[in-house]
């Protein structure tokens, strides 16, 4: 059994990027727009995400006495990743931060507040954006998706991977027309004046991740198990050009569990230990990406992270140490020789581990602690884009009908997965969406 519909727009994904897109699109009635996503069950990478929105500039921060602009949030993203290349892309998705998370907040109603407690390495001020709950991203992406499938112009397709593209034409005249998916059994065509691209990335595909990510070993992948990168085959064969395709969000502080704790509890004071009782890095030189290399260069790619109750009582306000509670990832101990016993290290050892580095404060018993590895959550490379989402070819000419985003396109880590800040995915993300999305609802296709 085969359909086919015709519409304005069509999304495929339904993650932050699809959302976006498909919402501001939809904004104009006179637009019908079809939103295809693989699962919602799986989930999308921004569900497992913190869901924090990195904007510089927000009422929210003027609010706490917070200085910050577009620019200065481009500046630091800058300066972690050196990826100048890239630079109109950051300028173009950091100044449009501020006005999705205000249209987010105040137009949608979702509960938003600047995470005053959410410190992070390569953000000079605070400007993660997040529910005053700290519930993560699914919640968020629940409630987009809910507003979403209300819009009398939009249908919203569940368990629909889209299984290709439509193109008419070839070589430079190639234009994507549409896709192809699948629905209960069905085969769908789908035409569309524009296709948006914005499926996750690869982390979950094997053979890519040994094609372009070879040096990571076999990291625990801590993602979506859709981040398939079908996105992939389809553009090589449009002879679109891949950027950063090597770079990743990693992280250095997963669990032997799965989850993760809070990025926030090294710059609570948190000491990381290897199981030789050696502290192996300074825990406050790098983010989370960053600090995957080297935990991974550990004896077993495990160190153990404790921290006491001066960072528990803020770090433990965060969907990802409840679920880590949840998982019984966490331990606790009345002082370092009981802590040494269950870690299986010297006393003596462990103590010195835990003398604080200069400038920092002495962590005080009892103690809280986790076994932690490395994994990767997404992948950070993809299709060249230009600042309206556009697809580039590698001679710099563009795929006529075709826009891209999220795990789609390439990312902001740079051409290194130690560039990835805070945030950068959802910027990445929500920003090309709401981007492509007023430019649909404008009527520029």
């Amino acid at each position: 059994m085969a359909e086919d519909f015709e519409v304005d727009v069509v999304c495929a994904g339904a993650g932050a990027c699809g959302l976006l897109a498909g919402l501001r699109a939809s904004e104009n009635p006179a637009l019908v727009v079809a939103v295809l996503e693989k699962s919602t069950r799986e989930g999308c990478n921004a569900q497992v995400s913190s869901g924090s929105l990195a904007a510089g500039g927000t009422r929210f921060q003027a609010a706490a006495g917070i200085e910050d602009s577009p620019a200065r949030h481009a500046a630091d993203i800058l300066a972690e990743n050196g990826d100048e290349r890239h630079r109109p892309l950051i300028e173009a998705l950091t100044a449009v931060a501020p006005r999705y998370v205000h249209w987010i907040a105040d137009d949608l109603g979702y509960p938003l507040e600047v995470g005053v407690d959410m410190t992070r390495h390569g953000i000079s001020v605070p400007r993660l954006h997040a529910d005053p709950l700290r519930r993560g991203g699914g919640p968020l992406v629940s409630h987009l998706r809910r507003i979403l499938a209300e819009r009398p112009n939009v249908a919203l397709l569940d368990e629909a991977p889209v299984t290709g593209l439509r193109v008419e034409g070839s070589g430079p005249d190639a234009r994507v027309v549409g896709v192809t998916a699948r629905q209960s059994g069905a085969d769908l065509t789908v035409s569309a004046r524009t296709t948006v691209l914005a499926t996750d990335g690869f982390a979950g595909n094997r053979a890519l991740m040994r094609e372009f990510c070879a040096e990571l070993g076999d990291p625990f992948h801590g993602g979506v198990s859709t981040a398939t990168g079908d996105a992939v085959a389809w553009l090589r064969d449009l002879g679109a050009e891949f950027r950063n395709m090597g770079a990743c969000l990693r992280h250095g502080q997963v669990t032997l569990h799965g989850t993760r704790v809070n990025p926030n509890l090294p710059w609570l004071g948190a000491v990381l230990v290897n199981t030789r009782g050696e502290r192996f890095v300074d825990e406050q030189a790098y983010g989370y990406s960053g600090l995957a290399p080297h935990v991974a260069a550990q004896p077993n790619e495990r160190a153990l992270m404790v921290w006491d109750d001066e960072a528990d009582l803020v770090a433990s306000h965060s969907e990802m140490m409840r679920d880590s509670a949840k998982a019984g990832a966490l331990g606790s101990a009345p002082d370092v020789v009981t802590l040494a016993e269950e870690a299986g290290m010297e006393p003596l050892l462990l103590d010195r581990a835990l003398e604080p580095v200069s400038g920092r404060r002495r962590l005080v018993a009892p103690f809280h602690y986790a076994w932690l590895t490395h994994g990767v959550l997404t992948t950070q490379g993809g299709a060249a884009i230009d600042t309206h989402g556009r697809v580039l070819r590698r001679d710099g000419s563009t795929v006529a009908g075709l826009r891209a985003g999220g795990g789609t396109a390439v990312g902001l880590a740079g051409p290194d997965s130690s560039g990835y800040s805070s945030g950068n995915g959802l910027l990445a993300a929500m920003g090309m969406g709401w981007i492509v999305g007023n430019d649909l609802a404008a009527g520029l296709t």
